[in-house]
């Protein structure tokens, strides 16, 4: 075994056997992969080998296209054949809504290029004949969709790494990690078999590493403990069945090729083709999560007890689906975990707290995603950046105040998720309510419908009493719509008023922090008592991290920055100010959201709400613009309440962000809404600012702006100055504008508002995507953002959108298409 290793990945199972590829393939030969039983021994044994491209995420979708493609190249390159059997996946709808999903669906793989088909009840009684289809709506066909067998591609892919100069060592147990002197040394003993179980033995072993990967799946807990870290991945409990061959079946095939990956969503369950069989995989509800406190010593490729009452009604209406499967008999089942997170997606990216460790865990399609999993990881890894954004599958996506239960509770959820109608506006209801501002309860009263971020309860919009949020989801417009709309009117003609306490928010201080946010951002620092908004961007010089930047002192700073990013943004300016103390001098950064409260309030009736309760010499004079210019910041007196009022507004209005001591929120909030009612002020939520932030272009990080893009590419050429440096500016320049962020207003059916996932089309090519969508109230049409080719950029530009299955004019409007003079943010008063 070596010694020394460019990188170590630890777990042999198809993620781990990729990442070990990849990196191989990307230069990393020096590479080792350490398995504590045998290859493919953990999850990817009792896995299914399903390889389904339909995915709302665009980033995952990318991710599974790639394995696709990949996996058929395997047996050219090492001579072993994966086991892939390219049958087309048939995603079938009982219901409306679930044809919605899918005409949704269809637009981000068409975006990606996916090919795919939509099939009426007819056409597939006419190609499968074995389906009962007369309660069908219809279908959709994925021709590349397929299966493949786990242990095959996972030995392909070992053997491929092989021969590009990777060790693999089996019964290799990693009993810890240590970090000493810019390095990772990795400590384990070698595993020996005795009486049916893996003992340790006195062989032990240390390997010297500049990285550390791990792909340990179900000991994704126990692997991340050892460096100090909780992630959320944890395993549940998931049964399928093979049943004996099926006379209809074998008889059908007598003539035609293999039948497709069946998939009734409304269901629940997928079913493949199996040695003349089917295979039944159900995602039944009350399935149980596993391991909450480790993966016992004992537990190898083992299985639980069987709890087949539990997928009855699944069975049912598989023999429903497939009449010709009620006389056929089983033949095998099992009930295996599968590790889940609390969204579904897996972990894959840097852990936090630490250097050059990464984590590539909680893979519930883990055979699908693992080819382009370890080919984007070792982007990353080698390069910097990947060419996709890889935020959504970011492990610090998930805060410090994660535990156990939270996760045991959510990856339950999203397990008996898999097959439930994925709305956009969609919010679930377990482990909720869990982190609440004070004035949650007032809010609440008050009709709020709440979503979450970072686990934050965030008012989406207000609603009368008993209005029933989850009976109003759609991939239309909701019965929540109206809501919405009225809450953005009521911005645009008097004001609104907004819980932002959601925000993510940094104190930076210190003799070295002007420098170091000078380094770290593209655009020009604030004087003191202004702000500024402006990037951090990658090595590779695209989008990290947006901030917007109050100076209140020589060396002191407030950063505010999306709530969703807490703790991938601590977690990046704590590790980048620890690398830049010895050149800058001492930097103190101080994560202090939970601290402050925000209120954001905003509409031309705002000056005159806040001159009622601010505590000043002369209140009419006190927030004019000569007193209080725009994008500046002041702390002034409301009521009791001192307040850093910040004098910027997302909705693109005269208004101020209310950042207040949290436990003061319920005092300040009594005062907004006394004098609030007396001004035509509403409460709103975050589905109006949505909108109304499109109809000043306003770029949204996670959506709009991400680690695929420049600040040159989204259109943000005036918050960087080109005429100093700062990090990833040479990567920026070299990088030039591949694709360019431009705001479009659409033309689109009387029901329906684009959800930012959308294919963009110019002579029916595809020319772009939408990244972020809604109703623009001022122009009384549908909005979005998104990114098209520069030379389809220019202001005028008609193209067209899919929505909904059809086509739908759409034209380029300029940057900011409501007030482009920013006049109404500007008024005085």
């Amino acid at each position: 075994m070596r010694i020394h290793a460019r990188a170590v990945v630890v777990g042999g199972g198809a993620v781990g056997a990729s990442i070990a590829y990849h990196l191989a393939k990307a230069g990393w030969t020096d590479t080792v992969l350490l398995e504590r039983d045998e290859l493919t021994s953990g999850s990817t044994w009792h896995a299914a080998g399903l390889l389904p491209l339909f995915n709302m995420s665009y980033a995952t979708t990318h991710i599974h296209d790639y394995s696709v493609k990949f996996y058929k190249t395997l047996e050219a390159e090492t001579g072993l054949n994966a086991g892939f059997s390219v049958v087309g996946n048939l995603r079938m709808a009982q219901c409306d809504a679930r044809m919605d999903e899918y005409r949704l669906y269809s637009a981000t793989a068409e975006s990606v290029g996916i090919p795919h088909e939509f099939l009426t009840p007819k056409e597939i009684a006419a190609r499968w004949p074995l389906v009962r289809t007369e309660d069908l709506k219809g279908a959709l066909f994925h021709p590349t969709d397929g299966y493949i067998n786990p242990a095959d591609v996972t030995q392909a892919m070992a053997k491929g790494a092989r021969q590009r100069g990777v060790e693999i060592v089996r019964r290799a147990h990693v009993t810890g990690f240590e970090r000493r002197g810019g390095e990772w040394i990795v400590r384990g003993a070698m595993m020996a078999e005795r009486g049916g179980n893996l003992v340790l033995t006195d062989e032990t072993f240390e390997i010297v590493c500049e990285h550390v990967v791990t792909a340990t799946g179900n000991h994704a807990q126990a692997t991340a403990a050892m460096i100090g870290c909780y992630i959320p991945a944890m395993p549940v409990e998931h049964q399928y069945i093979v049943t004996e061959p099926d006379p209809a079946l074998v008889e059908w095939r007598k003539a035609n090729g293999e039948h497709p990956v069946l998939r009734d969503a409304d269901a629940k369950w997928y079913v493949r083709e199996e040695r003349g069989g089917w295979i039944l995989g159900p995602y039944e509800r009350n399935a149980p999560a596993r391991f909450m406190f480790g993966v016992p010593e004992t537990f190898r490729a083992d299985l639980f007890p069987l709890d087949l009452e539990r997928i009855e009604a699944e069975y049912m209406s598989m023999i429903h689906r497939i009449p010709s499967s009620e006389a056929v008999g089983l033949k095998d089942d099992f009930n295996g975990p599968i590790c889940y997170t609390p969204d579904g997606n897996p972990l894959v990216g840097p852990a936090p707290g630490v250097e050059n460790f990464w984590f590539a865990e909680g893979f519930s399609f883990g055979i699908t995603a693992a080819g382009g999993t370890g080919h984007y990881l070792a982007q990353v890894m080698t390069s910097g950046e990947a060419e996709i954004d890889m935020w959504s599958l970011d492990p610090r996506r998930f805060g410090g105040w994660v535990n156990r239960e939270y996760a045991r509770r959510k990856n339950e959820e999203c397990y008996e998720h898999v097959f439930i109608l994925h709305h956009p506006d969609e919010e679930r209801e377990a482990a909720r309510p869990l982190r609440t501002a004070p004035c949650y309860d007032r809010m609440k009263a008050r009709g709020a419908q709440f979503g979450q971020v970072n686990g934050w309860e965030r008012p989406n919009y207000f609603a009368p009493e008993g209005f029933d949020d989850h009976a109003s989801r759609s991939f239309r417009r909701g019965g929540w719509w109206p809501f919405a709309e009225a809450e953005a009117k009521a911005v645009r003609e008097a004001a609104g008023l907004f819980d932002a306490t959601a925000f993510t928010k940094h104190r930076v201080a210190g003799p070295g922090a002007t420098a170091f946010l000078d380094w770290l951002t593209c655009n020009r620092l604030p004087k003191i008592g202004r702000i500024n908004l402006t990037y951090g961007l990658t090595d590779a010089g695209t989008v990290r991290t947006e901030f917007t930047i109050v100076r209140e002192g020589e060396d002191e700073y407030y950063l505010v920055t999306a709530g969703a990013a807490q703790a991938y943004d601590n977690d990046y300016l704590v590790k980048e100010a620890a690398a830049k103390r010895a050149e800058f001098g001492w930097i103190e950064v101080q994560d202090v959201s939970t601290q402050w409260g925000v209120f954001a309030l905003a509409g031309p009736r705002s000056r005159d709400i806040l001159k009622e309760i601010i505590v000043a010499p002369d209140p009419a004079t006190a927030l004019t613009n000569k007193a209080f210019p725009w994008l500046s910041a002041k702390r002034i007196d409301l009521g009791m309440v001192p307040v850093k009022a910040i004098r910027v507004a997302y909705t693109g209005e005269l208004g101020w962000e209310l950042h207040h001591p949290i436990e003061m929120q319920n005092h300040l909030f009594d005062l907004l809404e006394a004098a609030g009612a007396r001004h035509g002020m509403k409460l709103c939520g975050a589905r109006a600012m949505n909108w109304l932030r499109q109809e000043k272009s306003y770029r949204a990080f996670g959506s709009d702006l991400g680690r695929d893009a420049t600040p040159l590419e989204a259109g943000l050429d005036r918050f960087v100055d080109m005429e100093k440096d700062f990090r990833g500016k040479a990567a920026m320049v070299a990088t030039g504008v591949r694709a360019k962020c431009v705001t479009l207003l659409i033309d689109g059916p009387a029901d329906a508002d684009p959800w930012g996932r959308e294919a963009l089309l110019s002579g029916g090519e595809v020319v772009g995507r939408l990244t972020s969508g809604g109703y623009s109230v001022a122009f009384g049409k549908q909005i979005g953002l998104g990114y098209v080719r520069p030379a389809l950029a220019a202001p005028g530009t008609r193209l067209e959108l899919r929505m909904l299955g059809a086509l739908w004019p759409a034209t380029v409007m300029e940057d900011s298409p409501y007030d482009p003079e920013n006049a109404t943010i500007r008024a005085n008063g």
